[in-house]
């Protein structure tokens, strides 16, 4: 049985985090197990699972199918990896905190000839999930539908979202087509509880927001 100098916590204090392996260092996160979970076989599940799906992608409910982890400590652990991926997947997955940041993401469909709808959903962080392109054809009520939204942006388990389509004409006019997707998007937001942050237009260079 491991002794108590060579638990991981100790070993860390002791010696420092580079003397830890990588499923040491998780077994430090855990702490412990609970009855019939092993914390060392935990880690190797957590790790495991992480390789799996990647920690990018990693979702809480993927931390909590793993046996032996509780909603408690699923939270401890988590929440370390979300800390870390705060801090050093920025580049990976762009901080969009702004509309020019956000327009940094639309290059695609500036010289489009024909409308392109897109969606852009945002964790809570403000850092990009995905890129979605809902529909290429005329901008209408219809095609800008919520539920084809909100059904991205929820399998996405999205924060927050941001709307966008380009004008091939060229203008920046908001028209009340725009206006209508707008007001329609962001009541079903405020509903379903997924923030509607901005709905931009782009025509070639230019950009307007329809907020």
């Amino acid at each position: 049985m491991q002794g108590k100098q060579d638990m991981p916590r100790e070993k860390l204090s002791k010696k420092g985090a580079e003397a830890l392996t990588d499923i040491e260092l998780l077994q430090a996160v855990i702490g412990s197990g609970g009855k019939g979970n092993d914390f060392r076989q935990i880690a190797k599940n957590l790790s495991a699972t992480i390789d799996r799906i990647g920690a990018q992608n990693l979702k809480i409910e993927d931390v909590k199918e793993i046996k032996g982890i509780g909603d408690a400590k699923a939270t401890v652990v988590f929440a370390a990896l979300e800390f870390w991926r705060r801090k050093f997947l920025k580049e990976v997955r762009p901080f969009i905190d702004n509309t020019e940041k956000a327009v940094a993401q639309l290059e695609f469909i500036r010289d489009k000839k024909q409308e392109h709808f897109v969606l852009l959903t945002l964790d809570g962080a403000r850092r990009l999930i995905n890129t979605h392109t809902i529909f290429v054809g005329t901008l209408t009520n219809t095609l800008a539908h919520p539920r084809e939204v909100f059904a991205l942006a929820i399998e996405d388990r999205a924060n927050s979202i941001i709307i966008a389509h380009n004008h091939p004409s060229g203008s920046l006019m908001i028209g009340e087509k725009d206006k209508e997707v707008t007001r329609r998007i962001k009541e079903t937001g405020e509903v379903i509880g997924i923030k509607l942050d901005d709905h931009i237009i782009i025509a070639g260079d230019d950009f307007v927001s329809a907020l």
